[in-house]
């Protein structure tokens, strides 16, 4: 069985595929797969024994974008089932253009239910569990990540000071650790300078793969609404999500019994916007370190 798919374009959508792409290989467990989509994306899944190819989007650096899209799936030859986890025009075109028997397109809006659920609709499956196959990077001691940025917007995130007051608060059993993107350097920084201890800043240091590792092995995590959240989950994690302005019901931790969501529910949540229509920032600002603590310290952490 030769099986194109197109993976979205974030990290964290893309490990919401996983429950997806393991219940097709678990229907066709010899499968050959060819994977196309972003740097992200593909890094994401590179390391999964069913891939037989990786191919990067780079249709957008093209004069001619269609040309580009046409000659690439044209190059990639044939297969009995293509699948794209994207709903835009271009990817509907590109599968068009794909030699393939079986041809399926995820349709934005078109279900209901946890994203993870809506991609599997798409393929008619059940979904399994998330599942990726990077090996979890083993600390010396129990380690706290902390995940302050999102690449999604401003909107998302939580306050540097109070992701401070949390480390400093488990310091002394816990080692820190941040997280963030090549963008989100800056905030990683700020909260680095507002804890009492050394710390391990990877902030902009880690590739993807590094990155699935480093949180696959922690003992903690507190995190935006984010693609590392996500990876967390994976690996079953405890993990502290902080929800502002997005949909925890369709985008929080799939399948994780460690999960625990602190969303203040406002009525202007969720606005689904980059940064915050109401130049308030309430649903994020309104959380406080001392309600993170309590929650740890109550229901994830080592400590308990």
């Amino acid at each position: 069985m030769n099986i194109f798919i197109e993976l979205p374009t974030w990290l964290g959508d893309t490990v919401m595929t996983t429950p997806s792409i393991e219940a097709l290989i678990h229907k066709y467990p010899h499968a050959k797969i060819t994977f196309f989509g972003s740097y992200v994306s593909t890094q994401v899944l590179r390391a999964h024994p069913n891939s037989l190819y990786i191919k990067l989007d780079e249709s957008k650096k093209e004069n001619f974008r269609i040309f580009w899209l046409y000659k690439t799936a044209k190059e990639l030859g044939s297969f009995d089932l293509a699948i794209s986890f994207r709903s835009s025009f271009t990817s509907k075109l590109f599968l068009w253009f794909l030699d393939a028997k079986k041809k399926i397109q995820y349709k934005k809006n078109f279900y209901s239910g946890h994203q993870v659920q809506k991609y599997a609709k798409t393929l008619h499956l059940t979904p399994k569990d998330l599942k990726l196959y990077q090996k979890p990077y083993t600390y010396a001691r129990p380690t706290l990540g902390l995940n302050p940025g999102a690449t999604y917007g401003s909107a998302k995130r939580w306050y540097p000071k109070e992701f401070a007051k949390v480390a400093n608060h488990f310091a002394k059993n816990y080692d820190i650790v941040i997280f963030g993107g090549p963008n989100e350097v800056k905030i990683a920084n700020e909260v680095e300078n507002l804890i009492s201890t050394k710390v391990m800043n990877l902030a902009g240091k880690t590739d993807i793969t590094k990155l699935i590792e480093k949180i696959a092995g922690l003992s903690l995590f507190v995190t935006n609404d984010s693609g590392p959240m996500h990876i967390a989950a994976t690996y079953k994690i405890p993990t502290l999500t902080l929800f502002g302005p997005t949909k925890h019901d369709e985008t929080s931790q799939w399948n994780n019994p460690n999960s625990y969501i602190i969303s203040h529910d406002l009525e202007c949540a969720p606005c689904m916007k980059r940064v915050c229509p109401l130049k308030t920032h309430e649903c994020m600002k309104g959380i406080k370190a001392d309600e993170v603590i309590e929650v740890l310290e109550n229901h994830l952490s080592l400590e308990r």
